[in-house]
């Protein structure tokens, strides 16, 4: 059976390392202001680096950030539908095209933004590649440095696949709002994942339910530690 395990930054690790970076995907979807549930609100962690909206003539409103009424998020939404992966998840704040920004100083294999976004060196990319690891479908960040002969950092696309089991979840969560999608629960302390929901197609990916979590099979783990790379932490998950 496939082993699971949360992957999140090594401090420890990347603290050897003196790069960081300052940078927006290009576009996004705006946030929502919903009449249903009264919330205003945009997620955090579905990034479509590889997805590219300049042919849509109205591309201008996905470069602002700001939140819009559900009709209008809808209507947008719509638009970005057809130029995204067919499966895609599209809430408020989906992000769209490559990362712009500045970054300073040495980098390594991995550099994290929060614990959702993971740029990859692309040699450190190639090679987990050849190691067989699966579903490393990334864009190029397109990031400033005032030095030389910078190294080029890698943007994953990891699509929302998976769930977590309904034993970790509160039983008495309210479903998301019909209307606009908001979820209704936190993270649970202690993840489960549902086995039926896991995909056995890619070794590493967000989970469809709480996108801010990178999850990685076994062969991403041994790869990472045959290569000697550091900057991932990797936390076992129980699977039901």
């Amino acid at each position: 059976m496939t082993r699971f395990f949360w992957l999140r930054e090594d401090e420890a690790a990347t603290a050897a390392f003196s790069g960081t970076f300052n940078a927006v995907h290009k576009w996004s979807l705006p946030g929502v202001k919903c009449s249903d549930c009264g919330a205003t609100w945009s997620s955090w962690g579905c990034h479509y680096p590889c997805v590219d909206l300049s042919p849509l003539p109205e591309r201008a409103e996905f470069e602002r950030a700001r939140p819009e009424p559900f009709p209008e998020f809808a209507r947008l939404r719509e638009r970005v539908r057809p130029l995204a992966p067919a499966n895609a998840l599209l809430p408020p704040g989906a992000a769209f095209g490559p990362l712009v920004g500045t970054a300073s100083g040495e980098f390594g294999p991995f550099a994290w933004q929060g614990t959702s976004l993971l740029l990859v060196r692309s040699e450190a990319l190639q090679s987990l590649r050849t190691e067989g690891v699966r579903g490393l479908l990334a864009a190029r960040a397109e990031l400033r440095f005032r030095k030389k002969d910078p190294p080029e950092l890698m943007d994953l696309q990891l699509e929302p696949r998976g769930l977590f089991h309904r034993d970790c979840l509160p039983a008495d969560v309210p479903p998301p709002c019909e209307a606009c999608g908001r979820p209704a629960f936190d993270r649970p302390e202690a993840p489960v994942l549902d086995a039926a929901s896991l995909p056995s197609d890619v070794d590493i990916f967000r989970l469809a339910d709480f996108t801010t979590m990178i999850v990685g099979t076994e062969r991403v783990v041994d790869a990472v530690k045959r290569l000697g790379l550091p900057g991932l932490l990797a936390q076992e998950l129980p699977v039901r």
